[in-house]
């Protein structure tokens, strides 16, 4: 087994919101400002763009699929540097349903009114996953490797 050792200390920002389509919109909102205080939109705007895409997914599936009434959901950005990685940038969405697990469809149906979010994901991140959370939750992780020569601030 081999261990990455990050260079720097990571640079983080985690926000508690409610689990409301006004939570959602407020947690894209802060993110939004966190990626930009990084100046990842100037210096790593493709990933830039795709974390917000990313961002927006998981928040509206936190809600949807991860809501407990009287219980919000918290949304967690890092950025770590490691010598085999270069700069990461990794987003956290953590909810109370440990016992709904997201799985990512076979195939989409055309019609289909769910199941695009996790797609787009998939799509998007260089690696995605699912943690439980103690006691009864669950943490849905996305990592998207950063140019290099990206220097977040």
């Amino acid at each position: 087994m081999t261990t990455e050792i990050p260079l720097d200390n990571p640079r983080s920002h985690t926000s508690v919101l409610t689990a409301t389509p006004k939570g959602a919109a407020i947690g894209r909102r802060i993110a939004r400002r966190q990626l930009t205080a990084w100046q990842l939109n100037l210096t790593a705007t493709e990933p830039y763009y795709a974390a917000l895409l990313i961002i927006g997914e998981l928040a509206a599936n936190a809600i949807t699929h991860g809501r407990v009434p009287g219980r919000g959901y918290e949304l967690h950005l890092s950025l770590t540097t490691t010598v085999r990685r270069g700069t990461t940038l990794r987003i956290e969405v953590s909810d109370c349903r440990g016992d709904r697990m997201p799985v990512l469809p076979a195939r989409l149906l055309p019609n289909s009114q769910s199941g695009r979010g996790l797609t787009l994901v998939d799509a998007l991140a260089d690696r995605w996953g699912t943690i439980p959370r103690h006691p009864n939750g669950k943490t849905i992780w996305a990592e998207l490797d950063l140019p290099a020569g990206t220097h977040a601030v």
